[in-house]
């Protein structure tokens, strides 16, 4: 089997973005996403009322909507791009009492009470995957950055997975589920990865033998469409990029800046390192497996193995003394030295998992009051 990798600029971008719908006053998830998205297309003189919108689309549940962004050169148009579907968006929901939320997972609301997208695909991973599938009230931001060489597809994925902790750390944001502390940070990093061909990549010596996995997935059966591997970091060929899916769902713009500038500019120095003719060093799966636990548990006081001699460090010390010190030429030169630096900015205040638990403390352990926390985030409040 011969995948094409379509051609792309290297280091281009694009952000997609997983909003919960609530209920402004109680918090609670409204499954209306359908309502959302025709009146967003009524309010365009440029859509037909049935024509997917091609940046404000349907998820796998009625109370989602995902903001997808264009091909952006800097992380900054990006924001914009998502400024713009945002304000779209809420020309709609807020006649109608509704709000926008986005954590890792709704804190509170039964998992297996939200009615799915009627679409075949949905129905179909949900039938096969049972009460897992179920579960999936969940919501992350992915960052697309493109490549310019097919051959630098699979090191640089290699070279993603070494900061897998600091990208789950970073952005961990659903300590609760069906209203209950787990314990964990990243409750979605765990719940995401039951389903099939989810959770950490494979890591391949050659693109045949990435062709040959997906032949199999799809002489097997256990996909029907290169789409259906929903590894946390993956190829997407079609678009030429290279996908970051790691991230649970972020409240704010600054801190979805903050993850596009980081992962923008690995992607690049993993370029141009092998432009160079050097190589990127990997991890075993297993410290990688450990790592990914490490960070759904602990967030930023995870200390995460660095390296395959089994060196380890506290995840913000190494962020802050040896990765975005390294990076900063290199922001400089993508034009996202701002949003780089709000990697700092996340780590002084503490990520969504410290806010969401602090609120909740202060409110005798009421869980809608984290949501409508969240709501006010989201307003720039």
């Amino acid at each position: 089997m011969e995948i094409e990798f379509a051609k792309s600029a290297q280091s281009t971008l694009g952000v997609e973005w997983e909003l919960a719908l609530v209920d402004g006053r109680t918090g609670d998830l409204v499954s209306v996403a359908d309502q959302v998205l025709s009146g967003v297309n009524a309010n365009d003189p440029a859509m037909r009322a049935d024509e997917e919108h091609p940046h404000i689309k349907q998820e796998l549940l009625e109370n989602t909507v995902e903001l997808v962004t264009g091909v952006c050169t800097t992380v900054a148009e990006a924001k914009a791009d998502l400024t713009r579907s945002l304000e779209a968006v809420r020309r709609v929901t807020d006649p109608m009492g509704v709000e926008l939320f986005c954590s890792g997972s709704h804190p509170f609301s039964a998992p297996r009470s939200q009615p799915v997208t009627d679409k075949e695909r949905y129905a179909k991973l949900i039938d096969r995957t049972q009460w897992w599938g179920q579960q999936m009230l969940i919501y992350g931001v992915h960052v697309h950055v493109g490549l310019d060489s097919r051959d630098k597809v699979l090191p640089v994925l290699d070279g993603l997975v070494n900061y897998f902790p600091h990208f789950q750390a970073l952005s961990a944001s659903s300590p609760f589920w069906s209203g209950e502390d787990t314990g964990y940070a990243s409750q979605r990093a765990m719940m995401f990865q039951q389903l099939p061909t989810s959770g950490l990549p494979f890591q391949f010596a050659s693109w045949a033998e990435y062709e040959s996995y997906v032949a199999d997935m799809l002489t097997t059966g256990v996909i029907d469409s290169i789409s259906e591997i929903r590894w946390d970091i993956r190829p997407v060929p079609g678009l030429g990029t290279i996908e970051m899916r790691v991230c649970d769902g972020l409240a704010s713009l600054q801190d979805i800046g903050a993850v596009a500038a980081l992962t923008q500019c690995l992607v690049h120095e993993f370029s141009s390192i092998i432009d160079a003719g050097g190589t990127i060093p990997t991890m075993p799966p297993w410290h990688v497996q450990e790592n990914k636990w490490r960070a759904a548990r602990y967030g930023l006081e995870a200390i995460v193995i660095l390296d395959a001699a089994g060196n380890e460090k506290l995840v913000t010390e190494h962020l802050l003394e040896d990765v975005l010190p390294r990076l900063e030429p290199i922001a400089e030169q993508l034009g996202c030295s701002n949003e780089l630096n709000d990697v700092r900015t996340i780590i002084e205040r503490g990520a969504g998992y410290h806010r969401q638990r602090r609120v909740a403390a202060e409110n005798d352990g009421d869980l809608r009051a984290v949501v409508l926390d969240g709501i006010a985030q989201l307003r720039g409040a």
